[in-house]
């Protein structure tokens, strides 16, 4: 069923709710304002194939403007509002984008801006010096829908853990427009209806949120925005609108776990049929204690923006293969040596998919070149291992390992124990220099209650992790911040913290 035609059929269905304050938007009002933006592209010379920037927060238009750009065959790229305006600028000019929408309460970032901005700049909510009001604009443009309609898709960046964001480009789909893109594999893989209800608790900017979110959206689900994620909000979100799919990553349940029991269990979340989660490996302990409070409900999957494979697990599979991330479903996994040879099964090495979905690094052919295998698979630059019975086990990012004495060391598992110590919100571990060792493990910990930080605290985790696993891979020290510089979707700024004890050296790890 086309969008248009399920707009028609039921028109004052909500086709989603503002989580906050409650605010409804049909699916008859998501029609008409995405045909007018679309009008609005056309009107701008926007042709099949060019590229628009979005700058915002969880506003309720947001999707109005993806799904406007996405009937109209374009690109449009997502910018996270918490990034510098350097980084905005970056991204602005690197995607090439034709028009540049934003919103009031932007304005702040926007005025600092110093790229030349592109011919066409909107701003929703008012409008500033060098934009043009976006209700204004679209105002005057038909409902209907455009005569050539074509299946757009996001050009999103990566979030630049590591060093330079990379926009993340996928050939266009090709076929006409429908508006129902995605609907067979979300009722395949989780089970969602006309009836479901799925709620978002994450910024639409990042990918995973907007993909998943636009998935269900014109599936026909009504889906529940929150503006960000809050622990006690999110669960009572899921009682309050009955929720039945829900996207997650490893830190909200790390958050809402750590909640006091009395807060957590005040509500109720048997509605609950779908908890998809990603973004990280999510500690073992933690998914039980999830399963336990949540049910059986509990998909995990593994894959990147670049949608070059698709590893999933359901909580019955995992409680039976406990740390997997699932088998592929749409490509040959091949696990690899530093010579680029496969390993036997159960060895750890790079990650490569066979057979997935095509990508490149835009404007970087040097990226997209590193990410490819000699034999045409890719690769996320993630490491892992598979066992007997093909399910894939994450050991970490290649970029995040740590080299101490000639000993290869991945972080992911420091941190998994450590993070479910009881007096533990977060925590980063990664490589520091060592005169004699080169690296050594270190720890920067955001406890749970800061008064508690200091000597006897950091000896206190230090002997629990030694408890837990080796000690070449518990930390020789550990620092304490009152927060950590982690993205809303999960994702930690590890570089951000590593520049602290690597400046001044010759030599550094990434």
């Amino acid at each position: 069923m086309h969008a248009g035609e399920r707009a028609e059929k039921n028109p004052e269905r909500p086709a989603y709710i503002m989580a906050e304050s409650g605010q409804i938007i049909t699916f008859k009002q998501l029609e008409d304002e995405s045909n007018r933006g679309a009008h609005l592209f056309r009107k701008l010379g926007l042709k099949r194939g060019d590229h628009i920037a979005i700058l915002m927060e969880n506003h309720p238009k947001y999707l109005q403007i993806c799904l406007a750009a996405m009937r109209s065959g374009l690109y449009f790229t997502c910018i996270s509002y918490r990034l510098q305006e350097q980084e905005v600028e970056y991204i602005v000019k690197d995607c090439q984008s034709k028009v540049f929408i934003t919103s009031k309460d932007q304005k702040a970032l926007v005025d600092r801006l110093q790229v030349s901005l592109p011919d066409h700049n909107y701003m929703l909510d008012g409008a500033t010096a060098g934009f043009e009001n976006w209700e204004e604009a679209i105002a005057e443009m038909p409902t209907t829908r455009i005569a050539d309609e074509s299946i757009g898709g996001s050009m999103l960046y990566s979030s630049g853990t590591t060093g330079r964001p990379k926009g993340i480009m996928k050939p266009l789909p090709e076929g006409e427009f429908a508006g129902n893109e995605g609907a067979n594999l979300i009722a395949a893989l989780y089970g969602a209806s006309e009836n479901s209800i799925y709620l978002s608790p994450a910024p639409l900017y990042h990918s995973a949120p907007l993909t998943f979110t636009m998935g269900f959206l014109m599936s026909g689900i009504t889906c529940v925005i929150m503006s960000h994620f809050e622990p006690e909000a999110a669960i009572s979100a899921i009682e309050r609108y009955k929720v039945t799919h829900s996207q997650w990553v490893p830190t909200m349940f790390i958050r809402m776990l750590k909640l006091d029991d009395d807060v957590r269990l005040a509500y109720n979340v048997e509605s609950l049929e779908c908890a998809i989660h990603a973004a990280a490996p999510c500690p073992i302990k933690v998914k039980e204690d999830m399963i336990e409070w949540w049910g059986r409900v509990l998909f995990e999957y593994y894959a990147g923006t670049e949608a070059n494979g698709f590893v999933t697990i359901n909580s019955d599979e995992w409680l039976a293969h406990r740390g997997s991330v699932g088998r592929s479903l749409t490509a040959a996994l091949h696990i690899v040596d530093e010579n680029g040879e496969e390993v036997p099964l159960g060895e750890v090495g790079t990650i490569y998919f066979e057979g997935g979905g095509e990508f490149e690094y835009f404007n970087d052919k040097e990226k997209t070149d590193e990410s490819r295998h000699p034999k045409g698979w890719t690769t996320l630059g993630d490491v892992g291992y598979v066992d007997e019975e093909d399910y894939l086990y994450l050991t970490d990012r290649k970029s995040y390992m740590i080299i101490s004495g000639g000993v290869n060391i991945y972080p992911q598992e420091t941190e998994n124990i450590l993070v479910i110590h009881p007096k533990v919100m977060d925590v980063a571990v990664f490589g520091v220099p060592n005169s004699d060792f080169g690296e050594e493990v270190k720890a920067v910990v955001q406890p749970k209650d800061f008064s508690e930080a200091g000597p006897e605290l950091e000896e206190e985790l230090i002997e629990f992790c030694r408890s837990q696993i080796s000690h070449i891979k518990c930390p020789r020290s550990i620092d304490f911040d009152e927060e950590l510089p982690r993205h809303p979707t999960g994702k930690l700024y590890k570089r951000l913290l590593k520049d602290r004890y690597w400046a001044g050296h010759k030599k550094r790890i990434a």
